[in-house]
């Protein structure tokens, strides 16, 4: 048994099975445009992930205080990031579980009135690595069906619940005719998805968790995870990750939630990237899926 158990050790992989797994999915050709619409020198790219009572739904979680921590999300997050948003005239996407977009439709159909993009997030917030490629796909066409029926209009990015990309993925986001993916982390700019060597079409927008609000402000009652970053570190940290994107005529991508960031000692960091991006001239705010198609179009 212990010769067995010794086989599956990873030191012990035959070279074909790890340059498999990792060649899998990996990043393709770079898509940096010299310049950005109009000429700007930067895109900046909010997005807002409308997790709500699903992150307690998705592991069969039945505490109410959690729900009543995602139902916040919706009473008081999104309308606060939205009144932000419309005072400096900013689009930005939010990625929404389907659970989330049946729960509160009214939200949807108010985002996307707004201008706002609206992109795939899973069913239940569910965690895709832990699915089966059938029940999987089956998720994700629903989820796009349900939001497409909610907001009018169809989405054409993916951001995986909790960036769980499964070996399956991407190939369903080929099947589906997706623009775009947001979830994976092998660049700062754009750049094309590769399925086991071969280009797929779809178009990475890259993430990281430094540029994410959960990590740093994210609370578990009955658990250890708890707060360890002051608001104004924060900012800190978005705002040097910003001025570099800048300096370097890329993209500033941030990743926040609204069950996070909604609260008043939070909100006004959403509102100090703004200003502080609207400071520099050249600027260009805009949606994922416009970050998307330019580079798509323009890469240098």
């Amino acid at each position: 048994m212990a010769d067995q158990k010794a086989l599956v050790e990873p030191w012990q992989w035959p070279d074909e099975q790890w340059r498999t797994l990792v060649n899998r999915v990996r990043a393709g050709r770079a898509l940096r445009p010299e310049r950005w619409r109009d000429g700007a020198r930067c895109a900046v790219a909010l997005s807002f992930d409308s997790d709500h009572e699903t992150n307690e739904l998705r592991d069969g979680g039945t505490s109410i205080g959690r729900l009543c921590w995602g139902q916040y999300g919706n009473r008081v997050g999104v309308p606060r990031i939205l009144k932000v948003l419309e005072r400096y005239d900013v689009r930005a996407s939010f990625y929404v579980p389907a659970v989330t977009a049946l729960l509160h439709a009214d939200e949807q159909r108010r985002v996307a009135a707004a201008g706002h993009e609206i992109g795939i997030h899973g069913w239940i917030h569910e965690l895709n690595s832990a699915l089966p490629y059938e029940a999987e796909r089956d998720l994700l066409m629903r989820s796009a069906d349900a939001l497409e029926r909610i907001a009018g209009v169809r989405p054409v990015g993916l951001r995986t619940p909790s960036w769980d990309f499964s070996p399956h993925t991407l190939r369903i986001e080929k099947e589906m005719g997706l623009l775009y993916d947001s979830s994976l982390m092998a660049d700062e700019d754009c750049y094309e998805l590769l399925l086991d060597g071969e280009p797929t079409g779809v178009i990475e927008l890259p993430v990281e968790w430094v540029r994410d609000d959960a990590v740093y402000f994210m609370m578990h009652r009955f658990q250890s995870l708890r707060p360890y970053t002051p608001p104004a570190d924060v900012f800190d940290v978005f705002r040097r990750e910003l001025d570099a994107a800048y300096e370097e005529g890329g993209i500033f991508q941030l990743t926040m939630h609204p069950h996070v960031i909604g609260y008043r000692s939070r909100i006004w960091i959403l509102e100090e990237v703004i200003r502080h991006a609207r400071s520099r001239p050249d600027v260009w705010f805009a949606t994922h899926a416009e970050v998307i198609d330019w580079a798509k179009r323009h890469a240098a």
